[in-house]
């Protein structure tokens, strides 16, 4: 299955891993008023990280809430929860069966914005995270890659769509949302996870 775009729907198996994929998890009415609702209202920032010992801004823009998380060497301070976010975070728990406690937003503002090649594997989310992932706006492209096998599996990650990472994904495979030359329009990405203290 190398390369191919997932058709099936719910929870998946996929060598040293699991995922759950509903692409219409939001009805698309919902989906786009929350984008308006949540890009509008967010305090988005582009922030500094350090890839290879270098500070460099990343290539999105965010916005943190929940407990106080460090990754790529920049910390992310506590923050209180907005409604809308927590009452998604509710619907996201309802699937993913667990208890999210943070939620990582991301802007795309275009196709020149992107995720590179990483693990969400740091301590404070445990040795096996489920980590939700709604999208709202533009569809973009999402690929993982077992670090071993090197084995892809694609999504194209539209509005309303929700694709969790749990089991051993963080420890055996990488993600990304790869830059496009398409014509893209603004996407938003929550991420939820849950920090452990």
């Amino acid at each position: 299955m190398q390369g191919d775009l997932f058709e099936d729907q719910g929870w998946i198996n996929i060598p040293d891993g699991l995922l759950y994929w509903q692409p219409d998890f939001i009805q698309q009415d919902e989906a786009a008023n929350l984008f308006t609702v949540l890009s509008d209202s967010l305090p988005w920032q582009q922030l500094p990280i350090t890839m290879f010992g270098k500070e460099v801004l990343q290539p999105r823009m965010q916005a943190w809430f929940g407990e106080a998380y460090t990754y790529s060497g920049l910390s992310l301070t506590p923050a209180k929860m907005p409604d809308a976010l927590a009452v998604l975070k509710k619907r996201c728990e309802s699937v993913a069966g667990v208890a999210f406690n943070s939620v990582l937003a991301n802007l795309y503002r275009d196709g020149n914005d992107y995720m590179g090649w990483h693990q969400d594997n740091e301590p404070e989310l445990g040795m096996a995270p489920s980590i939700a992932s709604l999208t709202l706006g533009d569809t973009r492209r999402f690929v993982l890659r077992h670090v071993q096998s090197g084995e892809k599996r694609e999504f194209e990650l539209n509005s309303g769509s929700l694709l969790i990472m749990a089991g051993k994904t963080q420890t055996y495979w990488q993600h990304s949302v790869p830059k496009t030359a398409k014509v893209r329009g603004p996407r938003i990405n929550l991420t939820y996870r849950s920090i452990n203290f």
